[in-house]
């Protein structure tokens, strides 16, 4: 079977008429496999400090985003993924070396029979320091562990590597790729902001965003039944400058919200995202439709059309979706902020909290709770029985108005209406916490994982997990040996 294997990348190579190794270094590019064990668990610092037509950021805040970014972003997903065979949650996340200057793609689990978590495989130096990279996971029904490594816009590659053994991080190897154009086969060598899913019976679906010159950042969605023969992209919407999409998996289910970038000289461009959109398919991705199961031609083209839930351009806000769950008669839920513009601090506040859930018939959407930040972010759960749980940096941390803050739970019975926060997870905390992301398969030990980092310096950046009570563990940063035990964390000292 190895030789097969081998083989058939071999062959990969010839069809673009290189050798071997010639073949590695032009699909590579700057990029290396690596393919060895990390000495601990480190994040990586990233940050943005310009807001598009409202300038450089200026004051004290320093960045329109920052921090510790791991697990960055709400258009990725899923950075984790539980297996009942080995009962054991893989992971991933974006990492670094004790330079703190590129972007490792990281490889983990915890092990939930002894507690311990192994030292992190780094899969592949992406050649870059820009949290945009992040990878992102999947296991199939074999146990093989499939790596996205997605590439911000179309400069530097993107790549999809599987574990050379079921439930195995120690080695990875290259897929030979292709997407359909045109009914014939090319390299697939370019994704952005993947989302990952995988069904027994129908294999992979990714929606992800390519760049074009006309349409901005588009959204689509392919297929491959063997994650290595993908079919032709399909876009989903055309609208404005493009947009960000968030998306969601149950069953056959697939669902996917988003915004739009308006394109006009007055509070347009990318800062500026307004409205909410709402598609689903109920077949894996052949066909999309509306919340009411009403058919949709696509992309969409029209800015007020069948999918959109809110006009949030009217009232003059911006949008930024963080979650999106089904409920257990497979409704929608979706978890996001709106603000006045895209500048950090109270400046273009109030910023909110909401929810708006499909009931059936209608949407309705819920004020949650104040922001701090645009690009603070965290998980919507739905629990066994049928109530709601959030675990997102919903307090201000000790970078007032930067990324994230202190990570709280909070629960709702009653579909978003009223709110009862069950505890905080961290506070007097050295840096700001976010990103806090919903594994697949969920399981009570391994609830919630994210990363922190300095909201306005350079920083080093921890991995955190916390279990479905609460108690948060991080992730040792120097190993030892081969295994340890993740720190029960009390965040008592600064």
């Amino acid at each position: 079977m190895e030789v097969i294997k081998k083989t058939i990348l071999f062959s990969f190579w010839l069809v673009l008429g290189l050798n071997s190794v010639k073949a590695q270094s032009d699909i590579y590019g700057e990029a290396r496999l690596i393919n060895k064990q990390a000495e601990g668990y480190r994040g990586i610092w990233y940050y943005i400090n310009t807001a598009g037509q409202a300038g450089k950021v200026t004051n004290q805040y320093k960045y329109k985003y920052s921090g510790g970014l791991g697990t960055y972003g709400a258009t990725q997903y899923p950075f984790s993924v539980y297996a009942e065979e080995v009962d054991k949650t893989f992971f991933c996340y974006g990492g670094t070396d004790q330079s703190e200057k590129t972007l490792l793609h990281m490889v983990s689990y915890f092990d939930h029979k002894t507690g311990q978590v192994p030292r992190p495989t780094i899969v592949l130096d992406k050649a870059t320091e820009d949290a945009h990279d992040n990878p992102v996971l999947q296991v199939d029904k074999e146990g093989y562990i499939w790596i996205f490594s997605t590439a911000h816009g179309v400069e530097r590659p993107a790549f999809i590597h599987r574990s050379v053994k079921p439930y195995d991080i120690s080695e990875f190897e290259l897929m030979p790729t292709t997407k359909t154009v045109d009914g014939k086969k090319v390299p697939l060598n370019n994704f952005s902001y993947m989302q990952i899913y995988y069904s027994d019976t129908d294999g992979f679906i990714g929606l992800f965003t390519h760049y074009e010159q006309i349409g901005g950042r588009v959204i689509s969605w392919m297929r491959s039944e063997d994650g290595i023969n993908w079919s032709e992209w399909k876009d989903l919407s055309l609208l404005g400058d493009g947009h960000y999409q968030t998306s969601a998996n149950q069953g056959k289910r697939i669902g996917t919200t988003f915004m739009y970038h308006p394109n006009r000289k007055v509070r347009g461009g990318l800062d500026f995202r307004t409205n909410l959109y709402y598609l689903q398919s109920d077949d894996f991705g052949k066909t999309w439709n509306t919340v009411d199961g009403a058919t949709i031609d696509l992309p969409l083209r029209e800015i007020a059309n069948p999918a959109m839930i809110y006009d949030y351009d009217v009232e003059d806000r911006n949008v930024y979706i963080d979650d999106l769950n089904f409920d257990k008669e497979g409704r929608p839920i979706i978890f996001y902020k709106t603000s006045n513009g895209p500048l950090p601090g109270p400046v273009h506040g109030p910023r909110m909290w909401h929810t708006a859930w499909w009931n059936g018939s209608r949407w309705e959407i819920q004020y949650f709770t104040p922001a701090g930040n645009n690009y603070d972010s965290g998980s919507i759960y739905v629990q066994e029985d049928g109530s709601w749980k959030v675990i997102a940096p919903t307090a201000m941390g000790p970078q007032d108005y930067n990324t994230g803050g202190e990570m709280e739970m909070w629960e709702s019975k009653d579909h978003g209406k009223t709110w009862r926060k069950l505890k905080m997870l961290t506070w007097n905390s050295k840096y700001n916490h976010s990103y806090a992301r919903r594994p697949v398969n969920v399981h009570p030990d391994f609830y919630a994982f994210w990363a922190d980092g300095h909201g306005r310096e350079p920083s080093e950046s921890r991995l955190y997990f916390c279990d479905q009570e609460g108690n948060v563990y991080r992730l040792p940063q120097q190993m030892k040996g081969d295994f340890a035990k993740p720190e029960l964390y009390t965040f008592k000292m600064k």
